[in-house]
């Protein structure tokens, strides 16, 4: 059986070898079908695996509360696009801050209320700024290191702010940034604190610390009426605690809200950037979509191969007269139309991972190569050639050996 199989694959190499340039061509169309599914396969690992970093050890005692309406992300998203109405309107509240401090075993509580809003320096006007109303404590939990100057103190004024690197570089065209001021909704800030560059714009946090202006919350909410905050994050003073330290404060938040379940409490591996789950979708679509192109390539690969059992019809006859049987003519061709298809699979993997590479170069992630990837390249060649060299090989066995032997081309 073994010297069938390597006779069979001699074979097909040697007929593919005759018709280099359109065995190329061939294989090039599953090429770019397989090339364009590592590629977004691999982007999105890299994304993913980007976002996978915020829930290592170091956040392992990290607890996220966030506002929710019972819908998961991607129907919020939807419901975002088409309607006016606002993308979960939070219902957390700054009293529920200091309900979260008095939970055993908490030892950080920060709140978030982000904004996109327009920020003055000088007569300079900096539309859609980063403006992320919060406490001390969230130095801690951002683990925030400090370039220039100090975090917020509350204790010497209200009316500071620190500020990202990328946001002293625009606002003020440097990180030396301490003592500038700023207007954000009609009130003066001073700065106090530049960040290190940190160029990590995903994160579970959602925000761009880079590009943020962080700002007493208790002294956002004198002058915002409408300050909202879309996370608090919590900090448990050991990992063990956080399962009990979790059901606390589902309980409390529940209690103090009267029954209504509209906060959610993740923690463990769930803690991941709000779109995460969509991030996931998009990408499984985009899957399908380029699988469109494998169809396409196998389409071609299937059209090759009945040209080719039309031009060895007489092979065909002449095989079958010395003692080749159907099943030897049908293995033979569909020998060759898995080699063209798991040769593009080879050329596309190759492709799309440069071409990843290439892209990662101009974004803050890598691309990521998984073994799952791998599997997937090589689990679709396989099926591409079966399915659409089938057809072929089955037709060239099913020719009669002596109408075979007056074919000439």
């Amino acid at each position: 059986m073994a010297l069938l199989i390597n006779t069979h694959l001699h074979l097909a190499i040697d007929s593919l070898r005759q018709n280099r340039g359109r065995t190329f061509l061939s294989a090039l169309g599953i090429a770019i079908g397989v090339a364009s599914i590592v590629l977004i396969l691999s982007l999105t690992g890299g994304v993913n695996r980007l976002i996978s970093t915020n829930t290592d050890k170091n956040n392992a005692n990290l607890i996220l509360v966030r506002p929710s309406n019972g819908k998961n992300v991607t129907d919020n998203i939807i419901d975002e696009l088409t309607s006016n109405a606002q993308y979960i309107k939070s219902n957390l509240a700054l009293d529920d801050i200091d309900v979260l401090k008095r939970i055993d075993n908490v030892s950080a509580v920060a709140p978030l209320a982000i904004s996109n809003a327009p920020v003055t320096v000088g007569e300079k006007v900096h539309q859609s700024m980063t403006v992320v109303a919060t406490n001390t404590d969230f130095a801690q939990m951002a683990n925030i290191h400090l370039k220039n100057g100090q975090f917020l103190d509350y204790d010497i004024r209200e009316d500071v702010a620190v500020i990202g690197y990328k946001a002293a570089l625009q606002m003020y065209g440097g990180p030396e940034a301490i003592t500038k001021t700023f207007k954000y909704n009609g009130k003066q800030f001073m700065v106090v604190g530049v960040l290190d560059e940190i160029d990590d714009p995903i994160n579970y946090n959602n925000v761009d610390l880079d590009n943020a202006l962080l700002i007493n919350i208790d002294f956002a909410s004198t002058f915002e009426t409408s300050l909202q905050i879309q996370q608090i994050d919590v900090r448990t003073a050991t990992t063990d605690a956080v399962d009990q330290a979790a059901n606390d404060i589902k309980d409390k938040l529940t209690q103090i809200k009267n029954g209504d379940q509209n906060f959610q409490v993740i923690y463990g591996e769930n803690n991941m950037h709000p779109a995460g789950g969509l991030l996931s979708i998009v990408s499984s679509m985009l899957t399908l979509v380029a699988s469109i192109s494998l169809i396409v390539g196998g389409v071609g690969i299937m059209n090759i191969m009945l040209v080719s059992v039309s031009e060895r019809t007489r092979e065909i006859g002449i095989r079958k007269a010395v003692g080749a049987s159907s099943s030897h003519i049908l293995l033979q061709f569909l020998f060759e139309s898995l080699i063209l298809s798991i040769l593009g699979s080879i050329m596309g993997f190759l492709l799309g991972y440069i071409l990843a590479f290439l892209i990662s170069l101009i974004t803050p992630f890598a691309p990521h190569i998984s073994w799952p990837i791998l599997g997937i390249t090589g689990g679709v060649s396989v099926v591409v050639g079966i399915i659409f060299g089938i057809y072929p090989a089955v037709k060239a066995a099913s020719k009669d050996p002596i109408t075979s032997l007056k074919f000439y081309r």
